[in-house]
């Protein structure tokens, strides 16, 4: 499906689910005047039961007017939950047809989880603005957006386990790429809070409500057959005080016992949990209505069965606490909370709930959280892979060396601008890129660069056929100073490449990508400069490409043609500049500065 077709299916849908929203909001106003006129009746029939003697039937008419007015509001509300759903779901699909037409801003684009410091995250463009986070992110907690970082930076490098978890995470993603509408109905869940769910405040409010000093006695079994008789006794009390002589004061006694009994035990440790646990409700709602998206029916196949045991475990576990929870907000109800007490010792039961859910579930909690944020990011990931129809599977090679073969390899962000290129490297080799200045040197870089995280993130890239090993990742492109820390510009580039050595020693097979090594100093130093780094570089377990303007480093093909090749993007000169963006074999001839510079001054 081409993305004109998507962008067109997507519209379609969000149409669609506009007109239903339409039906529902019409039928909303139809449920408020049914309130208002069987309130308004009901009313009008007590008025009458005061007023006529003998009415006996307006009290009648009366109650069946309550009993309606109940019924058309539970329908009212059942219809104003449905139009926030149906609204939520058109927002989503209006957002897809967004993101096709190239506009990124109704997602969040990750500028949180940027590290100017991270081996090639900045360099690539993998947050900010327009970036690839930016244009992948479609998550609902802060814990999938925090997953989805880690899914695009902390590659599976070179270990003996990284191609496996690089094919078993592809075959997640494509499985969830074909269940479109389900991916529509989890994605709409984030559009009704802002900011989604935070994943970390629910995981510290549990974290702080285990710690309130709760009486343990709740879960023994003693206590709880004593309530049990407590409860069995009043209500028995209560029937002898209707039938029998006697005294009606002991069952109110009982009562009152039962009462301040329950009050003195648990009132303190259950305003203590009340005060976190009132921040969860809204958190825990929406993780249930996620969690049964996700252990759904028509998910089983999508998930394996270790994670489908784990959600499901996670569901019945996360509904326990929602329902506590609820117990917990309703005991602002003082009124409701003494009966309840005195009653039924509510408090005590809500208190060894608490404990028993504490016990059962509070260790596996966290790791609940973390894997609802892993299926989080998968959707992501998911839906990316199902925009993106044009783009293929890479093969992953299970090589401890590095291997990179691609064919039309094009850089995702240009679209249908881009002009695709072939790369074929190979270990301890290094590409020597030469060209002018906007001949797409550094775009082709980054595009190799962003395509192989794409590769490793078990997504598709864009290019005709590719071919690659696993391995680490380090760029140095973007360096620049900090004056507020005295970093002068070339001893930030010190810095960086003294990081890519250290880096290089810890993780054999890295491929690096290097734009301009050494701009902060002249031309013969930087020259001299460069080709001992990168010779020091040649000997070690590495690959690379480096782009640069000094064409006397084109040179090192002719010393060790083993380890370097020159490649270029050339451009022509005549009336205009004419660029190919095209990389070739060789060293490039035109270069554009004096070319461009002639032309301002002529004018």
């Amino acid at each position: 499906m081409k993305s004109a077709t998507l962008k067109d299916s997507y519209r379609s849908e969000a149409s669609l689910l506009a007109a239903q929203l339409a039906r529902l909001k019409r039928r909303n106003l139809y449920f408020v005047a049914g309130e208002i006129t069987s309130f308004i009746a009901m009313l009008g029939f007590i008025v009458l039961a005061t007023t006529l003697h003998n009415a006996t039937w307006t009290l009648w008419l009366a109650a069946v007017c309550l009993a309606l007015y109940v019924i058309i509001r539970r329908f009212d509300v059942q219809n104003e939950a449905a139009t926030t759903a149906i609204d939520q779901l058109r927002q989503a699909y209006e957002d897809e047809a967004r993101y096709l037409e190239g506009d990124f801003t109704p997602f969040d684009d990750g500028a949180c989880h940027a590290d100017a410091h991270h081996p090639f995250a900045l360099d690539l463009d993998i947050f900010g603005r327009s970036s690839l986070f930016h244009r992948l992110n479609r998550t609902v907690s802060t814990g999938g957006s925090h997953s989805l970082a880690q899914s695009l930076t902390c590659l599976p490098g070179s270990t003996p386990q990284a191609k496996a978890e690089v094919e078993q995470k592809r075959d997640a993603i494509d499985e969830l790429a074909t269940k479109q509408t389900w991916r529509m109905h989890f994605i709409a869940q984030g559009k009704g809070k802002a900011g989604g769910i935070d994943s970390a405040r629910l995981t510290q409010a549990i974290a702080a409500a285990s710690t309130v000093n709760i009486p343990r006695f709740a879960t023994a079994f003693l206590p709880f057959a004593l309530a049990c008789a407590s409860i069995v006794g009043f209500f028995a009390s209560v029937l002898l005080a209707i039938f029998t002589p006697l005294d009606a004061n002991i069952p109110i006694w009982w009562g009152m016992i039962n009462f301040f009994a329950v009050m003195l035990l648990c009132a303190k440790p259950l305003r203590a949990v009340s005060k976190t646990a009132n921040l969860l409700h809204s958190e825990l709602t929406a993780c249930v209505q996620l969690l049964t998206l996700i252990t759904a029916e028509e998910m089983r196949a999508a998930l394996n069965k270790q994670l489908k045991t784990e959600l499901e475990g996670a569901l019945h576990a996360f509904k326990q606490l929602e329902q506590t929870v609820g117990s917990l907000d309703r005991r602002s109800n003082i009124l409701g909370l003494m009966f309840a007490n005195a009653l039924f010792l509510s408090d005590f039961f809500l208190v060894r709930k608490f404990l028993k859910w504490q016990d059962s579930n509070l260790q596996r909690f966290p790791q609940w959280v973390d894997s609802l944020s892993q299926m989080d990011a998968l959707v992501s990931l998911g839906t990316f892979r199902y925009n993106h129809p044009e783009a293929v599977q890479p093969q992953i090679e299970d090589t401890p060396h590095i291997v990179y073969h691609a064919t039309n390899l094009r850089h995702p962000f240009l679209g249908t601008k881009a002009v695709g290129n072939d790369l074929q490297i190979r270990q301890g080799q290094y590409h020597i890129v030469t060209g002018a200045n906007m001949a797409g040197k550094s775009t082709f870089l980054r595009c190799v660069g962003i395509n192989y995280v794409l590769a490793m993130a078990g997504l598709p890239v864009f290019a005709s056929e590719m071919r690659v090993s696993c391995f680490w990742l380090f760029s140095s492109m973007r360096t620049t100073d900090d004056l507020t820390h005295g970093i002068s510009y070339f001893n930030a580039e010190l810095l960086r490449l003294e990081q890519l050595i250290d880096y290089c020693q810890q993780h054999p097979n890295t491929f690096i990508i290097l734009d301009e090594i050494l701009k902060g100093t002249n031309s013969l130093d930087k020259l001299n400069g460069s080709r001992l780094f990168l010779q020091t570089m040649s000997q070690m377990p590495a690959s690379g490409i480096v782009a640069t303007h000094d064409l006397e480093l084109s040179k090192l093909e002719d010393e060790d043609s083993a380890r370097f090749a020159n490649y270029c993007f050339e451009i022509e000169l005549g009336n205009d500049v004419t660029y190919s963006y095209r990389i070739t074999r060789g060293v490039a001839k035109n270069q554009n500065a004096t070319f461009l510079l002639k032309k301002i001054l002529n004018r």
